[in-house]
């Protein structure tokens, strides 16, 4: 099994240019089911989570095709086509690797009036039940059945009427698969309390490039009024706000200077915010936005929250900078319950930080020191990964497997701006 090793205590500086979102991506993919014509999608990441959501879509029927980088562009491209679904099932062996798998749901019932999908089942960092995804589908006229580990949607005349719906409590993946069923449905749908981050503005806007209507995009309440169908697109997916902010504490970690090309200035706000407060210089130009530790790391206090408030994929990289900020620091994690298992691996590190329940007291060290340490998640992996940047000595990272479900290119991106940084095959 692959591991990372890191050399640290090297400043980075340089440029790094920000891939495609790998949360847009996952919910602009789907988005194929809903025509029979091509879609496009530029600026796509090369991760493991891309690649196993184009293998669910090639066991429906839809054909892929993956050009190489354009000049000018990052990422790739990929023409996705889906002239005759063969299949509405998603089984099991596919939906176990990925929970984004579920959102196929709502555009197979769309398009073809049913959509069976297996249930997602467990998730290392907290339970992430589907029922908003069922109760939404209900409230737009879905018959919803659940047997032997599966939930079949269908809609009783083959095409669903759409209707109203009000989120309980805001969740993207809910409110994605809303919108991909309510866009073809026969009338009216309206989403209350839906999710505001900024992938949903962008599956918005692709779905609207395809001759979808919908108002209120960017706001709590959309409003989309069916249509008969869709045409095919090119889109470009969004820069990656997680992955600048991962950058950006790199960046704060080793008092470096980082700048992000092609970070997104306005969907990075509460990260942004953040990031000054601890104590870095936040400067924004029109290529995207350049941090700089040209001081001691300040102590922070940030609780998680959806959008726009701080977003919980940035919190165990902000935990692992804040180890080093002068003073103490306080975390709170609203979103997800187990999202705390990155730090026995930091304490392992040297760092110093206490738990409570959801909330997380960090006390600042004067250093910390490489070790091995073992990644559990995705964020966590980058966690750690920033903290080896920053010890004295060697730090390895195992399981990086996790690492490339979201982390494009990510040792030749941080071996350019200086960090001594590799990846060793294991038996």
């Amino acid at each position: 099994m692959d591991s990372i090793h890191i050399v640290g205590g090297k400043r980075l500086e340089g440029r790094i240019p920000i891939s495609g979102a790998k949360n847009a991506a996952l919910a602009l993919l789907p988005c194929a089911l809903l025509t029979d014509e091509k879609v496009t999608l530029a600026n796509l990441p090369r991760l493991a989570d891309v690649d196993t959501f184009g293998h669910l879509l090639n066991q429906l029927g839809v054909s892929t095709m993956v050009e190489g980088v354009r000049k000018g562009e990052y990422g790739r491209r990929m023409t996705l086509q889906a002239s005759d679904i063969q299949s509405t099932v998603a089984p099991y062996d596919m939906v176990r690797k990925m929970r984004a798998s579920i959102l196929v749901l709502g555009p197979m019932l769309a398009r073809m009036g049913e959509s069976t999908v297996s249930l997602p089942g467990g998730c290392a960092i907290g339970d992430r039940p589907i029922e908003l995804h069922l109760r939404a589908l209900e409230a737009m006229g879905a018959e919803i059945e659940l047997a032997a580990g599966y939930v079949k949607a269908s809609a009783p005349q083959g095409r669903l009427p759409g209707g109203d719906y009000s989120f309980p409590v805001v969740s993207v993946g809910a409110t994605e698969n809303a919108v991909m069923a309510a866009v073809l449905a026969a009338g009216r749908t309206q989403l209350f309390n839906a999710a505001r981050e900024p992938e949903i503005v962008d599956l918005c806007n692709m779905l609207v490039a395809m001759g979808a209507t919908i108002a209120g995009i960017g706001s709590s309440h959309l409003i989309i009024e069916g249509v008969e169908a869709l045409h095919g697109c090119t889109y470009a997916v969004m820069p990656d706000r997680i992955e600048a902010g991962s950058y950006a504490c790199a960046a704060g970690i080793t008092g470096g200077s980082l700048d992000l090309v092609g970070a997104r200035a306005e969907d990075m706000l509460a990260i942004t915010n953040a990031l000054s407060h601890s104590g870095l210089m936040v400067e924004l130009h029109d290529k995207g936005i350049k941090v700089t530790a040209d001081k001691p790391l300040k102590p922070l206090a940030v609780s998680t929250a959806p959008f726009p408030s701080f977003p919980t994929d940035m919190q165990a990289q902000f935990m692992a900078m804040l180890c080093l900020a002068k003073g103490e620091s306080f975390l709170e994690e609203t979103i997800f319950e187990n999202r705390y298992m990155h730090v026995p691996e930091l304490r392992r590190m040297g760092a110093s930080v206490d738990i409570h329940g959801r909330s997380a007291l960090v006390h600042g060290v004067e250093k910390l020191t490489g070790a091995q340490v073992m990644a559990t998640d995705l964020r966590a992996s980058m966690s750690l990964i920033l903290a080896g940047l920053a010890a004295e000595g060697e730090t390895e990272v195992l399981r990086v497997y996790h690492l490339d479900r979201g982390y494009e290119r990510l040792e030749e991106k941080l071996s350019a701006v200086g960090a001594t940084i590799e990846r060793r095959g294991g038996g």
